[in-house]
């Protein structure tokens, strides 16, 4: 396994500039949101340059909103991005499910869990995959407790219902205790690895002060037990980037030492 980046984690007045300052850090894998107004054959040579690799590309748009038109807009963009994975060296592509909320797909509302939310899902990911089999990449969602796929359970579902080789999850173990549920924190971690360890495309790596909400502190900084983490992650045959996000830059040269280090342990 290798320490990531969340693209834009770390930011300056020109693509170069940036790159540098990420490969500073000792940092060569990104997970990369795709402009609209940039060369993509220019962010590829930059790339090349400065010997990063893209692990995957971020398609997240809302795919339960409760405006079709915004998801109709969504799964263009959705194709946009794929058409762009070849020329970018990579095949992954991370989805978010999304929610009933109108105005943040990060959003929990008690209409996630109703039966039309899950059929809007089905919709929407069927469409989705109609793109990823075009352009043979990867579709990788991830479970969020805000999200109408709201734990592993569900998230297996999903992946038995598409029947889809081209369905994966992105794992974050960060996301996934609703409330009261941090006392059982091995227990969970341990089932969403059985449940789902065949099936990770991508890992993520942020951390968590509560439950009921998705993590959003930077990794090492709050309650998630990341030796278990880590070790579930090998256990699975995971060999990818497990990319930071959540973070400052200020807190780049600790969460990477901290996550090398616990990729390092035996």
């Amino acid at each position: 396994m290798h320490v990531g980046l969340m693209e834009g984690t770390i930011h300056r007045k020109t693509l170069t500039e940036s790159l540098n300052a990420v490969v500073e850090h000792g940092i060569y894998h990104l997970q990369y949101h795709v402009p609209f107004s940039t060369s993509i054959t220019n962010i590829r040579k930059e790339m090349d340059v400065h010997n990063i690799n893209i692990v995957a590309l971020s398609g997240t748009y809302n795919m339960i909103d409760p405006d079709i038109q915004k998801r109709h807009d969504g799964l263009q963009k959705l194709r946009y991005v794929a058409q762009q994975c070849e020329t970018l060296g990579t095949s992954v592509i991370t989805l978010c499910t999304g929610s009933r909320d109108p105005h943040s797909m990060w959003r929990a509302h008690p209409g996630n869990n109703s039966i039309s939310a899950w059929k809007d899902l089905i919709v929407s990911m069927e469409e989705a995959l109609e793109i990823a089999e075009e352009y043979r990449v990867t579709l990788a969602f991830e479970p969020e407790v805000s999200n109408v796929v709201d734990t592993a359970q569900k998230a297996r579902n999903l992946l038995d219902e598409m029947k889809s080789p081209y369905l994966k999850v992105v794992m974050d173990g960060a996301n996934i205790f609703h409330k009261g549920e941090l006392p059982k924190m091995r227990e969970m971690l341990d089932e969403a690895f059985d449940l789902l360890g065949n099936d990770i495309a991508l890992a993520h790596a942020k951390d968590l002060d509560r439950d009921g909400h998705a993590g959003n502190l930077a990794a090492g900084t709050g309650l998630l037990d990341y030796d278990q983490y880590i070790d579930l992650l090998k256990k699975s045959g995971y060999e990818g980037a497990v990319v930071l996000h959540g973070l400052t830059e200020e807190q780049v040269p600790f969460c990477t030492k901290f996550l090398q280090e616990k990729i390092d342990a035996v």
